[in-house]
């Protein structure tokens, strides 16, 4: 199988190759927005058949030290290692659709620097560029699942915030989750620390509760990097003062990497209700309660 292209309405591009699937826009001049989809297209193709070729090095326990190679295995390794130098287990396919989204903005970036503004989605982990007096609005949604999946709130980023990088993480995502969070959503510097920190803050966001239904990993999917890690396969009804529980541990994690500057802020949604960490999230209608860090 190779790389597919394909022409989305509204000025979007959708790649896709295997399990990469991407949707990317440029915004600027029409020779500007040719040239960043031109490159972003030339550096999708065979970027899947670089990332499986160490796929067993990108498996590894981040804190073992990896030894990666391309460019795209080496942002996720850096996505994920302020977190695995804390003692955390993670390992960098973590990061991968943040690093993929990276790299591809990137390119675009490099070859036409013209643009005004951007994002490459990799199945909601985004990167984004937002030039001089430019604004961009990313929808949120805590449910991704198909017939359920609606906005539930909208996120405006502006130039000079710092924000490089969206991605959001949960038990509805696409891969497996050690917590109980419908969706994390981390705003950082770049897509790859924003998709790792969401994973981790995912996990993070949970308590021991007969409501939950819990399996190995390795159960559900041989391969996968989590091993015999029990991941949540579902969740009944939980009390009030469980959902708060469990949003407070993911808040405080969170708020521990706002004040370190790893992340620039996050929003936790569990059962209809949300924390917010760091940057505001003011469109967000959720019930919430905002913390600054700590």
């Amino acid at each position: 199988m190779t790389a597919q292209v394909q022409r989305l309405p509204g000025g979007r591009l959708h790649l896709s190759h295997g399990p990469m699937d991407v949707v990317l826009r440029a915004w600027g001049t029409a020779d500007a927005v040719a040239r960043a989809e031109a490159a972003a297209v030339t550096r999708f193709a065979g970027l899947l058949e670089e990332l499986v070729a160490e796929l067993p090095e990108l498996r590894r326990d981040a804190r073992a030290g990896p030894m990666l190679r391309g460019p795209v295995a080496r942002r996720m390794l850096a996505g994920c290692a302020p977190f695995a130098a804390q003692g955390i287990f993670v390992t960098p396919m973590a990061a991968v659709a943040g690093a993929v989204a990276d790299e591809l903005l990137s390119a675009m970036r490099a070859a036409a620097p013209g643009i005004t503004r951007a994002f490459v989605n990799d199945g909601g982990d985004i990167a984004v560029f937002v030039g001089p007096g430019e604004t961009l609005e990313i929808g949120l949604v805590a449910d991704p699942t198909p017939g359920v999946a609606r906005r539930d709130a909208t996120l405006a980023l502006q130039h000079g915030q710092g924000i490089g990088g969206v991605a959001t993480s949960g038990r509805h995502g696409r891969s497996f989750s050690l917590g109980i969070a419908d969706a994390v959503t981390v705003l950082a510097a770049d897509a790859a620390t924003a998709d790792a920190a969401a994973t981790l803050i995912a996990n993070a966001v949970d308590l021991p509760s007969p409501a939950i239904a819990r399996c190995p990993a390795r159960e559900l999917d041989p391969d996968s990097d989590l091993g015999d890690r029990l991941v949540t396969t579902g969740l009944g009804p939980l009390a009030p003062e469980e959902v708060a529980a469990a949003l407070e541990a993911g808040a405080a994690r969170a708020a521990a990497w706002c004040g370190s500057g790893l992340i620039r802020g996050a929003a936790l949604r569990l059962c209809g209700r949300a924390r917010i960490v760091g940057h505001p999230f003011p469109r967000l209608p959720l019930p919430s309660l905002a913390e600054p860090p700590r």
